[in-house]
């Protein structure tokens, strides 16, 4: 079998093996002996070189890295997807002002590619010319940036309950871009992402639809457009589209001051919504004809309010596209008297005294009770020629007033 001319200027790739005779080794066999047996190929696997497969994004800035542990007095060398020598060592062999040298030592030779192009995707080679010449790929992958997205379909404005559909595109994504749709905060589930190849064979254009049924409350919303792709890193690519919706206005009452008197100026205004907005109001009151006016204003004026406005309203707002009526009941009521500002003190000063006479009364009745509890007690002596006073024994009450006579009388208070 003719041999490789690496196995020719590789020793060791012969080895004495036990074979019977008339019997040849499997060649592969003796490869894998020479690979595991030899040292002068266990010290060449220090020699292969390695590096990392890259991914950038297109217009960015990628370096490429090239690394060996024996590199056996010779040099690395960097060739492009098309086999053109970028850099051997630190000589510059291809002029392209974007790729410059990173670092070139003995073991490592690193450059890096400025404002990279989809032209720069495919494999990079990293080679050292020992014996053999070893290789070590590096595939770089550009991604296409996607463009942002267009929004198509819409009209200038959409009635209530009409069903529209919106169109999103955009192109230049690389891998294939995948497109969401959204209103406000709200999801809507359009149809799945269209994909279709761009002229330059590298790039896509995907598209996507969304069709739903408008609301009144979807008057001014925004439908959002957005590219989801690995290039963005997180980065918000979207188009929005605010829409607008027609719809029949609604009209509510309200009166000023809320709560009419007898009396009273009263204004009742008729807050009328829709789109496009009310133009004309007309106003009615029961049980009576003819409508008490239509303008353009809209609110209804009492300047004095009395009993006989009683009754209950209403009010149509009118526009375009409809008309809405509302009513309001209104009940006059008696006027309220309003304190004046001296008798509201006189109110305050007859409060004050009346609360002082009462204590002066509550004072007297503990008074008068304390004084019965301790009432008197008069006690008559008869003194008979002596001055002292009688002891218990012969005190005498006198309880008619006194006796007779020309005896000495000495009364005594307990």
């Amino acid at each position: 079998l003719p041999l490789p001319s690496w196995a020719i200027l590789s020793p060791g790739y012969w080895q004495e093996q036990d074979l019977e005779l008339g019997t040849l080794a499997p060649l592969d066999e003796a490869i894998s002996s020479t690979v595991w047996s030899s040292p002068d190929m266990l010290a060449s696997q220090d020699s292969q070189p390695w590096t990392s497969d890259e991914t950038v994004v297109a217009g960015g800035t990628v370096v490429l890295k090239c690394q060996v542990k024996d590199h056996e007095d010779s040099s690395l060398q960097w060739s492009n997807p098309a086999q053109q020598t970028l850099y051997f060592g630190e000589k510059r062999a291809l002029r392209d002002n974007r790729i410059q040298l990173v670092s070139s030592t003995p073991h490592e030779l690193s450059i890096s590619i400025s404002n990279v192009a989809l032209a720069d995707e495919g494999e990079y080679t990293c080679s050292i010319f020992t014996m053999p010449v070893r290789t070590a790929k590096s595939l770089v992958t550009v991604l296409g940036i996607p463009q942002k997205p267009i929004i198509s379909g819409y009209k200038s404005s959409l009635r209530e309950k009409e069903t529209t559909t919106l169109n999103c595109q955009s192109s230049g994504s690389k891998p294939a871009a995948q497109l969401t749709w959204r209103k406000g905060d709200q999801e809507l589930h359009g149809e799945p992402t269209r994909i279709r190849e761009d002229p330059n064979g590298k790039t896509f254009t995907v598209s996507s639809s969304v069709t739903f049924q408008v609301t009144r409350e979807d008057d001014g919303a925004v439908i959002v457009c957005s590219v989801n792709h690995e290039s963005l890193k997180g980065a918000d690519r979207s188009t929005s589209q605010r829409i607008e919706v027609l719809y029949t206005p609604t009209a509510m009452i309200r009166p000023d001051p809320p709560h009419p008197r007898e009396g009273q100026k009263l204004l009742l205004h008729c807050e009328g919504r829709g789109n496009p907005v009310p133009q004309q109001y007309l106003w009615e009151k029961e049980g009576s004809v003819p409508p008490l006016k239509i303008t353009q204003e809209s609110a209804l004026i009492f300047p004095f309010l009395n009993k006989s406005d009683s009754g209950t309203y209403g009010c149509t707002a009118i526009s375009n596209m409809g008309s809405y009526k509302a009513y309001y009941t209104l009940n006059v009521n008696d006027p309220s008297p309003v304190p004046s500002s001296s008798s509201t003190y006189h109110a305050i000063i007859g409060g004050i005294v009346a609360f002082i006479v009462f204590l002066l009364l509550i004072l007297l009745i503990f008074l008068g009770h304390y004084l019965i509890r301790h009432k008197g007690t008069y006690l008559t002596h008869e003194a008979k020629g002596s001055d002292d006073a009688p002891d218990a024994d012969t005190a005498i009450i006198n309880a008619e007033g006194g006796q007779s006579g020309g005896d000495d009388k000495k009364e005594y208070f307990i």
